[in-house]
């Protein structure tokens, strides 16, 4: 089969399913190997990024989805979607970070960390559709963990959760606050004395009194 017609069947698939196709799918469909997909699809989504194109390929985990450039956007829902948008609490931001930098979380373990409840915050994230049950945990109680979707790949533009933005570290001082040592490394910099010339510090004495009297 040429490259021309597996790249327009691969649209067409994307373009019909309206969701993320797994790798596996597109195998099954064309019968090529997973290498072959994924370079033709690589092709395609370079010829997507032509400004005379509306569409993209996304990659999320091991699927792709066929969406509008995000771009675009401000031109589309006015004409697509007339609901009312959903919007996140600090709060509820707050827990879908928490439940992002760890995996099967559970909720208790989630209020330890931000010190309130989070139940109403759980909820809304599920209703979303951010975040999902991840399975019970094998812990006192068998609480339920939690996770994120492939929902809150799309729509934070990530491919998968190794592109999170790294935390800052931190440690806990003697009060059990949190300091976060690239801050703290900055203020030492900022508190350390102008080096002169020799490497040495640069140490201004005060002028004795007699020098100040010969002065006048």
């Amino acid at each position: 089969m040429e490259i021309n017609q597996l790249k327009s069947i691969i649209e067409a698939i994307l373009f019909t399913a309206g969701r993320p196709v797994t790798q596996k799918e597109l195998v099954l469909s064309l019968e090529i190997s997973e290498e072959d997909i994924e370079n033709i699809i690589a092709n395609m989504q370079e010829e997507y990024k032509q400004e005379t194109r509306g569409i993209e390929i996304i990659k999320i985990n091991q699927s792709y989805q066929l969406c509008t450039k995000k771009e675009l956007y401000d031109f589309i829902l006015p004409v697509v979607d007339k609901r009312n948008k959903p919007n996140l609490s600090n709060a509820a931001l707050e827990t879908l970070a928490i439940v992002a930098y760890n995996p099967k979380i559970t909720r208790p373990e989630i209020e330890a960390i931000r010190g309130v409840s989070a139940d109403a915050c759980v909820y809304k994230l599920m209703e979303y559709g951010l975040i999902e049950e991840a399975g019970k945990v094998d812990l006192p109680g068998k609480p339920m963990s939690y996770r994120i979707t492939d929902d809150f790949l799309r729509m934070f533009g990530y491919t998968s959760l190794e592109e999170l933005p790294e935390l800052p570290k931190y440690r806990m001082d003697e009060n059990q606050q949190i300091v976060i040592d690239e801050l703290v490394e900055q203020e030492k910099k900022e508190e350390e004395p102008i080096e002169d010339r020799k490497g040495k510090p640069e140490v201004v004495m005060p002028e004795r009194e007699e020098v100040r009297e010969e002065k006048q």
